[in-house]
């Protein structure tokens, strides 16, 4: 099973953390049901840049990026060559290292 290890986080994630992702799942849900509670402002349905990460590892293992997810990532802070929509994410059979933004462009969170 592919593990993610999450880079220290001053809200989400203080310490930093090392999960196990089911392949197959979406990085976002791999963070939520390891009670790494990500902004996923749209539930998940590509329509917002909320759940934001930056793939410092693995990142040519993910599936590809549709041009709706590429239309988004250009609206997301901190934009970078290895950012991916973390709900659009799809872990394979690649360990990952990934990072989340410090900021999103939500200025109101909700808790999920």
């Amino acid at each position: 099973m592919p593990v993610i290890k999450i880079l220290p986080h001053p809200e989400y994630c203080p310490q930093g953390a090392q999960i196990e992702a089911s392949t197959g799942t979406s990085v976002c849900e791999a963070l939520l049901e390891n009670h790494i509670q990500i902004e996923h402002a749209c539930d998940m349905s590509c329509a917002c840049t909320t759940c934001h990460v930056i793939v410092r590892e693995g990142f040519n293992s993910l599936n590809e990026m549709d041009e709706s997810e590429e239309d988004l990532l250009d609206r997301a802070w901190g934009l970078e060559p290895n950012s991916r929509l973390s709900c659009q994410a799809i872990v394979a059979q690649k360990d990952l290292v990934v990072e989340i933004p410090k900021y999103s462009i939500n200025h109101a969170k909700e808790k999920h």
